[in-house]
């Protein structure tokens, strides 16, 4: 009898451990949306609507394909179009979808030693601070941001890296850390509006350049492809990017600001 009853106990666990384990999803997501507190906003109201519960594993963007790629998450929320669509062709993820938008920016120091502030043209911007050898702090780590940066650079006509460690210096960390660095040296650096606004050790940094279509930053949500990883936990993570996409989702999405600053745009076609 007591043998039945430990094997009866036994079975329950595993159908538990199971039904918990069907109800969590990974997503390798960019650091932006994590840093900027969205999450934090969306994730229970999810989870309350949905019983399940999602992680989120937060890095740049090359990293978090790299992750999926390698079967380590059920979704991709990211901000490089052309990379999630390589990820989607080549097998790794099902359809990708538009989420939400926001822009990029160009901060510095008030004393704007390249003269940049209040232009609404990036490549104007970024060649000024090349001609003034002004000091400019990069990511550098294949993030959505960092790739964005290097094709403004590229349409500018110019070559940053090959100045690497003179006026041009690479953190190869996320964007709080690089914006940390940048304030503590005075230099000009790159980042997502959202960050931005959410960054609290700014000293006597301002936004210099806004405003150019370029610098129009879009995200996208892809559901990895069970196909390709099967330990994706499929249902439940077409059920995250459906309720992402839906109008609920993206009123969410909506609604959260910082000091009465909306922080991301919903665009997801339908939503």
């Amino acid at each position: 009898m007591i043998s039945v009853r430990l094997s009866a106990l036994a079975v329950a666990l595993c159908l538990a451990q199971e039904t918990a384990a069907d109800t969590t999803i990974v997503v390798q997501s960019t650091t932006s949306t994590a840093n900027s507190g969205l999450y934090d906003h969306l994730l229970p109201l999810f989870e309350a609507e949905s019983g399940m519960s999602v992680n989120v594993v937060a890095v740049g963007t090359g990293q978090a394909i790299k992750n999926a790629s390698n079967c380590d998450g059920d979704v991709l929320l990211v901000h490089a179009k052309a990379a999630e669509e390589a990820f989607v062709a080549a097998g790794y993820g099902l359809a990708r979808a538009d989420l939400m938008y926001n822009d990029f920016v160009l901060v510095g120091p008030r004393e704007d030693p390249a003269r940049v502030k209040g232009l609404e043209d990036v490549q104007k911007a970024l060649t000024q601070i090349a001609d003034a050898g002004a000091l400019f702090v990069s990511r550098g780590d294949d993030s959505g941001t960092h790739k964005k940066e290097m094709q403004l650079w590229t349409d500018a006509g110019l070559d940053p890296v090959a100045a690497s460690g003179t006026w041009y210096r690479e953190t190869g960390s996320g964007m709080g850390a690089t914006l940390n660095v940048g304030v503590g040296m005075a230099a000009y650096v790159m980042t997502d509006r959202a960050t931005w606004l959410s960054f609290g050790n700014k000293g006597d940094f301002e936004v210099l350049v806004e405003g150019d279509p370029d610098l129009f930053n879009q995200y996208g949500v892809i559901v990895v492809n069970p196909g390709h990883c099967p330990n994706v936990a499929f249902e439940p993570a077409q059920s995250f990017v459906d309720w992402l996409l839906s109008k609920d989702g993206q009123d969410a999405i909506g609604a959260y600001d910082r000091n009465g600053a909306q922080l991301f745009f919903p665009n997801a076609a339908g939503g």
